[in-house]
């Protein structure tokens, strides 16, 4: 898997007791972080047709033909009102206000993401364009309002812009416009214009995050999710998307990140203890440099007592740890199986062709690198961190380590548990696994019992050390789907889709790809056992014409969750960076699901009024 690390050597500590400068800062570096969004909630789009008033905005923005004609109307209505020698000066400023509801960043230039604050009728200004708007066209304000109260505020040039100033200097009108940080990937995700495919939408439940890699939710009933972060923090969020200003961890010190682009080091996974409202355990997946060397470790923790929110962090009990040869392919997945048992996924060792030892680590059963391994962690209060499944298909196998479950894998990035068919339970249990290829294919997995997943012999269906993959006695299971790096180069594997919301979407595994930010599918044919491929792209037209819908996402996807209903999200990112909190949690919707809930609502809603 493909991560990118820190830009910066340090970072900004935005927590209620910083001073009011570490807070002024904070602020900067959230709005900086902010996404191109429309007035109505949904994203910027291309124009079907080229728009002839707002010119600007043809290529990208909140407009199309019908709301661009709208906008020319009412420019002509407000210079009707006009002398030619006003019209000559005022023309252009009744234009550029006019036409802000078709900037990408319409949303932030008129507060409507602030449900606080009732939106703007006009644009928030900066501070000299104001000052500039005072002097020569004071008196087109009440026209573009239609509030002649408004007229009151001509003679004071303070109360004028201090209704119009915006004062976040990233967003205000024109400074959006030149801002390189805003507009260098705009439109970086689009609808696909394929027809076939599945159309989703999405709903933004969380942002502002760094390199978001996990999100998790406890188990025991609360509904609330936890959000994990590259560079060692853990947020808790509560059911109403709100987080906690407090972390729920923090490792920042102990993990082990760096400047490097491309970094696959860091936190990288978190699971909750089945148990855990009894025994209030956390276990950690996570890099660190100790004693000379590189290695990931896995941790567990407890809560802090009295506190549901929070770990406590002296509590901390290392489980395992496994020196790293390479600082790439550290894997990352922790999860509980259906069985009670703690699974862990490492990665290979790095470097390229896993070139160690005479098979390399993978098909070597003595390493704990390539593997999926499988402990206890249950009632190890006492004696040690855990204890091996007697069952566990290699124990007493000689030169065999009794942790491993599964072997001969890269580096698996994102797996799952199967909840299974909510009627039948077929299913339930499978662990279904993305594992990120070398150079020509992507795969997706099922993970079963003592299963040789055939790397390095193989790199998805085909061979790639040729000598290996000769040799018949691997038996090697091959992948329920891989496919070539035309459509992705770094495979993030996704989840089962169980939930009730979404009922089109039951049984299809929903997955994607980091570096083409391309959103897939699998369904299983249950005669033949096959798996079949549905590509997926975001609503068009008005398809996710709804409250709170959008149908764009950031490119990079980093990782997949599921909530305590079995309702499904991924984790994206514009910047990539884990110093950079440009990370975003959706939550994916099915647009064929909303027509009936609007329909109701507004019927409900025409009975009161009738009433």
């Amino acid at each position: 898997m493909v991560l990118l690390m820190m830009t910066f050597g340090g970072w900004v500590n935005c927590s209620p007791e910083g001073s009011l400068m570490l807070l002024i800062l904070c602020v900067q570096m959230l709005t900086v972080a902010a996404h191109p969004q429309c007035l109505d909630f949904k994203p910027p789009f291309q124009p079907s047709e080229p728009l002839t008033f707002c010119t600007t905005y043809s290529s990208f923005g909140c407009c199309d033909a019908p709301r661009d004609a709208a906008i020319a109307r009412k420019y002509r209505h407000i210079l009707s009102y006009f002398h030619h020698s006003g019209i000559a000066v005022c023309a252009q400023y009744v234009r550029q206000l006019l036409c802000q509801q078709c900037s990408p960043f319409a949303a932030h230039l008129y507060d409507a993401e602030d449900a606080n604050t009732p939106v703007r009728q006009v644009p928030g200004l900066c501070a000299g364009y104001c000052a500039e708007y005072w002097k020569r066209c004071r008196s087109t304000l009440s026209l573009l309002t239609g509030d002649p109260r408004h007229t009151e505020l001509e003679a004071d040039q303070a109360r004028f812009c201090g209704l119009l100033e915006l004062r976040d200097p990233d967003y205000c009108y024109p400074a959006v416009l030149a801002s390189r940080r805003l507009n260098a990937r705009l439109g970086a995700v689009r609808a696909d214009p394929r027809r076939g495919c599945l159309q989703l939408c999405l709903r933004e439940v969380a942002n502002q995050l760094r390199n978001p890699v996990a999100m998790v939710h406890a188990g025991d009933g609360t509904r609330r999710f936890f959000v994990a972060e590259q560079l060692g923090l853990v947020w808790a969020y509560l059911p109403n998307g709100s987080r906690l200003a407090r972390p729920f961890l923090n490792l920042t010190e102990a993990v082990l990140t760096s400047p490097w682009l491309g970094d696959e080091r860091g936190f990288l996974g978190l699971a909750f203890h089945p148990a855990h409202r009894r025994n209030g355990k956390v276990y950690v997946y996570y890099s660190i440099f100790a004693r000379q060397a590189e290695r990931i470790r896995i941790s567990e923790f407890q809560l802090l007592p009295g506190n549901i929110n929070a770990l406590d962090p002296t509590s901390e009990r290392v489980v395992l740890e496994v020196v790293e040869p390479a600082s790439n392919h550290n894997g990352g997945q922790l999860l509980f199986g259906r069985d009670g048992y703690l699974y862990i996924f490492t990665g290979d060792g790095g470097r390229a062709g896993d070139p160690f030892g005479r098979f390399g680590n993978a098909q070597n059963k003595s390493s704990l690198l390539g593997k999926v391994l499988r402990v206890d962690v249950n009632h190890n209060d006492n004696g040690p961190p855990y204890r091996v499944p007697l069952d566990n298909p290699f124990v007493g196998e000689r030169w065999a380590r009794p942790e491993v479950y599964a072997y001969g894998v890269r580096n698996m990035w994102r797996c799952s548990v199967d909840r299974g068919d909510p009627v039948t339970g077929a299913g339930a249990g499978r662990l279904f696994c993305g594992d990120v290829g070398q150079n020509k294919f992507e795969e997706v997995d099922i993970v079963r019992r003592g299963g040789n997943y055939g790397w390095r012999a193989r790199e998805g269906f085909s061979c790639y050390d040729k000598k290996l993959c000769t040799n018949s006695s691997l038996n090697d299971i091959l992948p329920i789907f891989a496919y070539p790096h035309k459509l992705g180069r770094s495979v993030t594997g996704g989840y089962i889709y169980r939930g009730c919301e979404m009922p089109n979407l039951n049984g299809l595994y929903i997955f994607g790809d980091y570096m083409s930010g391309r959103l897939m599918a699998l369904k299983e044919d249950n005669a033949s056992g096959e798996w079949h491929y549905h590509e997926i792209c975001m609503g068009r037209g008005q398809v996710c014409n709804f409250p709170k819908l959008i149908n764009s996402y950031y490119p990079y996807i980093i990782s997949f969750a599921e909530d305590e209903a079995g309702e499904l999200y991924f984790m994206s990112s514009g910047n990539p960076s884990a110093y950079v909190a440009a990370g975003t949690v959706y939550k994916l919707i099915d647009p064929s699901r909303r027509g009936g809930i609007l329909f109701l609502f507004k019927a409900s809603t025409a009975g009161e009024m009738s009433l």
